[in-house]
């Protein structure tokens, strides 16, 4: 078969679906109950924080955007995931599967990027705080957004593109539950040798440099608030950066174990599944969680979300 398009080739099978019934309707109640979770804690944060005066500030800004980028990250996934187990079907046509990986991509590095900014706003507001305001003006926080979403948009725009000039031939068969960047390659019948080398190149960076910038953020914000002589000012300081240590952690350890330290192919890929489901489900799900229940702020603006009131 000849490389280039294939858009004639009718679906593509997700190997990572169980065949077993009852399972698939034990996985499907689990699935739409960590996605209804997800969905709506995810929107709660962000309309929360658009409506809520008090929560008007750089920090919630970003994460206002983070908590949209992870609703849209899970939805790229979960619902083919529940349409596939409710209906045992488990072939997605070749057009829905690159679209699907698309923004899969997009969202997914979008993470990664937010994350990195988040950590670079939680390091001038503990190391600079007297120049806070204005090195996180609303015109900065904007463009740092925004080249978060330029970036990543043209990252997964490369990826899906080199995919789409790869062959697959009578084995269409895609060892995963949704349309990945490495099942996909696996299922080529065409050499991916560029596709691999611009994964580990440029996937590697995408990775790798936001999660460097991370942790260097937060050893100077560790030196600084060592330096705090009070012991209420240290506890408060930390208070302020777990929730965010804690997705870091959560989000770029289970990356980091899903694409750049992959299972042989050849052997039981049990540990890359859990990693997957854990970066693309649970993290999406638990991040409204951990950005609430240790935020009074945020506590208070969800409240008054439900009450129907509405700040100025």
């Amino acid at each position: 078969m000849a490389e280039g398009n294939q858009t004639h080739l009718v679906q593509f099978i997700l190997q990572g679906l169980p065949e077993q019934s009852s399972h698939g309707w034990t996985l499907f109640g689990l699935f739409s109950w960590l996605y209804l979770v997800s969905l709506t804690g995810n929107l709660l944060i962000s309309v929360a924080i658009l409506l809520d005066a008090h929560l008007h500030k750089p920090m919630y800004f970003f994460l206002a955007h983070l908590s949209l980028a992870d609703a849209c990250f899970v939805s790229t996934t979960v619902p083919n995931l529940l349409v596939s187990l409710g209906t045992q079907d488990r072939s997605i046509s070749y057009c829905r599967c690159l679209t699907q990986l698309y923004f899969f991509l997009t969202f997914g590095d979008l993470d990664i990027f937010l994350l990195a900014v988040m950590a670079y706003d939680r390091y001038v507001a503990i190391c600079y705080p007297l120049h806070y305001a204005t090195t996180l003006g609303p015109t900065r926080c904007v463009f740092l957004v925004a080249t978060c979403w330029l970036l990543t948009s043209l990252v997964a725009l490369t990826h899906t593109l080199l995919m789409a000039q790869l062959s697959f031939c009578t084995d269409k068969t895609i060892p995963g539950f949704f349309c990945d960047l490495g099942p996909l390659m696996q299922a080529s019948c065409s050499n991916p040798q560029t596709n691999m080398l611009v994964l580990l190149t440029l996937g590697g960076a995408v990775i790798l440099a936001p999660f460097a910038l991370v942790l260097l953020s937060y050893v100077h914000i560790a030196l600084a608030i060592l330096r705090t002589p009070s012991a209420q000012g240290r506890r408060k300081a930390f208070s302020t950066c777990g929730s965010h240590l804690t997705m870091v952690f959560l989000f770029f350890g289970t990356v980091i174990r899903a694409y750049l330290c992959p299972t042989d192919p050849g052997s039981a890929a049990a540990g890359d599944t859990v990693a997957i489901v854990m970066y693309t489900v649970i993290t999406p799900t638990v991040n409204p969680f951990i950005y609430s229940l240790r935020n009074g702020d945020m506590q208070a603006a969800l409240a008054r979300l439900v009450r129907g009131q509405r700040t100025t």
